[in-house]
């Protein structure tokens, strides 16, 4: 099936999203959006080409999604995009497949921090229930669409987890 663009994929498209550790630079970001199409453009499960899309944001986030609703990702599929996705982290010296760390809007643009210097932040007011954080834990298009991946930290997983 053909790439379609991320605002094609109907909302219940399953999704990944990879935060890479900075912004990307031009060309880091060129590279990454032209090698990520062309996995998609071979992208199957099972011999059954798979309908996705990619979108990249603020430069440093990449979403890659399906469209199950005619063929679904299976854990082979899904074990080779997270492959090119690691594969890609080691060609341009950038870790985009790391879901540890707590990416949120700093002073100077987005912070990307472990999430014991996330609690440390929490702890001394550095950062708190409004700060805005980005939940990279999403799993579906329609999530991000309804506001959910960009969101006072109070609103998300991080509220239970820090405050």
């Amino acid at each position: 099936m053909p790439r379609v663009t991320f605002e094609e994929l109907p909302p219940d498209a399953r999704l990944w999203i990879f935060a890479a550790e900075r912004p990307l630079a031009v060309d880091e970001r060129a590279r990454v959006t032209r090698e990520v199409d062309a996995f998609i453009d071979q992208w199957a499960a099972h011999d059954t080409p798979l309908r996705a899309a990619r979108d990249v944001r603020y430069d440093q986030f990449v979403f890659v999604a399906v469209d199950e609703r005619a063929a679904g990702a299976s854990g082979c599929s899904v074990d080779a995009l997270v492959r090119r996705m690691k594969g890609l982290q080691v060609e341009l010296g950038v870790e985009l497949v790391n879901h540890a760390p707590v990416l949120y809007r700093g002073e100077t643009g987005i912070a990307r921090v472990s999430r014991e210097r996330f609690a440390d932040l929490v702890e001394s007011g550095a950062v708190g229930p409004r700060t805005v954080v980005f939940d990279n834990t999403l799993t579906k298009v329609e999530q991000v669409r309804t506001g959910r991946w960009e969101l006072p930290a109070g609103e998300s997983w991080h509220g239970a987890a820090f405050f």
